[in-house]
């Protein structure tokens, strides 16, 4: 079986074919599901080996997060597969463990593959990435904040929005003590979370920004938040509420105020970021802020899909995608306890 047999029955072209296999959004969509439905009655699996060497193109898009053992990605992964199989695209993920030189492997390993185009989801970058792919005319779409140009593309996260809606929150409940708990500040993602609370305490005339007691680095992991949050305490700090820079880091904390027989929401509040499916079952249910997987995997999905003109031959004109966290509330946050 091959693609002309796969022409013949739906009675189009060949080109039609490989335009549906590959994706292209040039195919009529009724003409696209005719050709998917000949290809499954005739059990063709196009070699997409074959199909790279000879188009140097492989429908093969690489996805890198940094920490597959934290839900957040698997959920990330899971909503941008989900895209890429309506789109007739393979995906390739790999992970970074946060660390720059697994990095470098990772994208070796992209290279290799001769990916369409790349996701970073990671804040593990190289300068020379953008070079690199800009001259192999591979699009890349990074996480966060940047300045597009072509084949360059962002998705940017609002952290702004997302943690001041916390902190408001926070407020009208009566905080005013409030600490945070950030991730590793060597990347930016967790410098860029603590600029958001850092901006919103101001805005708030609070005290936080000015006490570095009540601001501890974790390593978003909740052993991480366990021990930043032993580490405010014993500091002396008495925070009457706690924002996370990701979810893992909550439960953590919380994990450690059971222990030292704090009770969460009555004695602290604590709100994460993320929102993942774990939150909504720890004791008690964790607020947090929403990052939206699904709109971050489709708007980076999509840049990469219209990354480059369908020949290939030129990189299109970066954009960047803005996406604004939301706040879930649960049962973590109280009213502030009178000292």
């Amino acid at each position: 079986m091959n693609i002309k047999s796969v022409a013949k029955s739906a009675n189009v072209s060949t080109a039609t074919v490989s335009r549906t296999i590959n994706g292209s959004p040039k195919v009529n969509p009724l003409t696209a599901e005719r050709v998917r439905i000949v290809i499954e009655a005739l059990n063709f699996y196009p070699n997409t080996n074959a199909r790279a060497l000879g188009s140097g193109r492989s429908s093969l898009y690489g996805l890198i997060v940094s920490d597959i053992t934290n839900p957040f990605f698997p959920e990330l992964v899971k909503a941008f597969e989900d895209i890429a199989i309506l789109h007739g695209k393979e995906v390739l993920i790999a992970n970074t463990n946060y660390d720059p030189e697994r990095m470098k492997i990772c994208v070796t390993r992209m290279l290799q593959r001769k990916v369409d185009g790349l996701a970073i989801m990671t804040s593990e970058t190289d300068e020379r990435l953008s070079s690199i792919f800009r001259h192999k005319n591979i699009p890349l779409v990074f996480l966060d904040a940047g300045e597009p140009s072509n084949g360059i593309n962002f998705v940017e996260i609002n952290y702004k929005a997302g943690i001041g809606e916390a902190m408001q929150h926070l407020v009208e409940l009566g905080h005013r003590d409030i600490a945070f708990l950030s991730g590793p500040l060597r990347l930016a993602s967790a410098r860029a979370r603590l600029h958001a609370f850092t901006e919103n305490a101001a805005l708030h005339g609070l005290d936080s920004r000015n006490n570095p007691a009540m601001i501890q680095e974790g390593n978003h992991r909740i052993d991480g938040g366990h021990d930043a949050v032993q580490r405010l305490l014993q500091s002396g700090a008495r925070p009457t509420a706690i924002l996370a820079s990701n979810d893992l880091t909550a439960i953590g904390a919380m994990g450690y105020l059971t222990e030292a027989g704090i009770r969460v929401p009555q004695d602290i509040s604590v709100i994460g970021c993320d929102d993942i499916q774990l939150s909504a079952f720890t004791m008690p249910p964790l607020t947090t802020i929403s990052l939206p997987r699904a709109e971050i995997a489709d708007a980076s999905f999509h840049a990469l899909l219209h990354g480059r003109a369908e020949d290939g031959s030129t990189l299109n004109e970066g954009r960047t995608s803005s996406v604004t966290p939301t706040l879930v509330l649960r049962r973590s946050t109280a009213p502030a306890r009178i000292n």
